[in-house]
């Protein structure tokens, strides 16, 4: 066993001097002596015991590091901003929508609620920081999704005609809808946070190359 040489973090065993550096991974070997048992040897479990590289340990359904609190927080507000006014019209008719009031007239005004709806699930699952990052591009479209939808309507408005009067002003909940969208798009850039400083729940020694 000391002429063995192992990868620290796939476990592939090598004869000294048989290679420098782990085909699979890219790590340089050590000698298999130095490395931590895993959880499989001593008769418990097997190979798929081992333990876990920090950003791929399961987190609490709990966690709001690293960016998870605050997308879940900006989707639930998301979706009560939905039903919030989003234009007040004084001619031709004296009415308030929300955008469900919207949505109702105009079905891709429906895009903003869907977005927030599925963006809940999809932050509330992942639960490693391998799986929240992972999940940047994801999330980031669905922000853009609200984002596109709160600026069309902000650019493209009904035309008034001498025989159709048009007047309105766009209501807070529109604005605030468009805040939030920008808000979760550069949450989504940071989720999951940094690859760097990783938390671990697993006792280690503190000189294990981690990957």
């Amino acid at each position: 066993m000391s002429a063995l040489v192992a990868c620290p973090f796939c476990r592939a065993m090598f004869e000294r001097g048989e290679a420098a550096s782990c085909p699979e991974c890219g790590l340089a070997l050590e000698r298999l002596s130095r490395l931590p048992a895993s959880r499989g040897e001593g008769g418990e479990g097997g190979e798929g015991d081992e333990a876990l590289p920090p950003h791929m340990e399961q987190l609490p359904w709990t966690y709001l590091g690293r960016g998870r609190g605050v997308l879940l927080g900006l989707s639930l507000v998301g979706m009560v901003a939905f039903f919030l006014p989003w234009v007040r019209e004084t001619a031709p008719d004296l009415q308030e929508l929300s955008g469900f009031g919207f949505a109702l007239k105009l079905g891709w005004m429906w895009a903003p609620a869907v977005a927030w709806f599925v963006m809940v699930p999809l932050v509330a699952s992942r639960r490693s920081i391998w799986k929240m990052r992972g999940a940047r591009v994801a999330v980031a479209f669905l922000a853009g999704v609200v984002v596109t939808c709160v600026a069309a309507r902000l650019a493209f408005t009904p035309a008034p005609s001498p025989v159709r009067p048009v007047r309105f002003e766009w209501g807070y909940g529109l604005y605030v809808t468009g805040l939030l969208g920008v808000a979760a798009l550069a949450a989504a850039a940071r989720f999951g946070g940094s690859a760097v400083e990783l938390p671990t729940k697993q006792a280690r020694r503190g000189d294990e190359t981690l990957h």
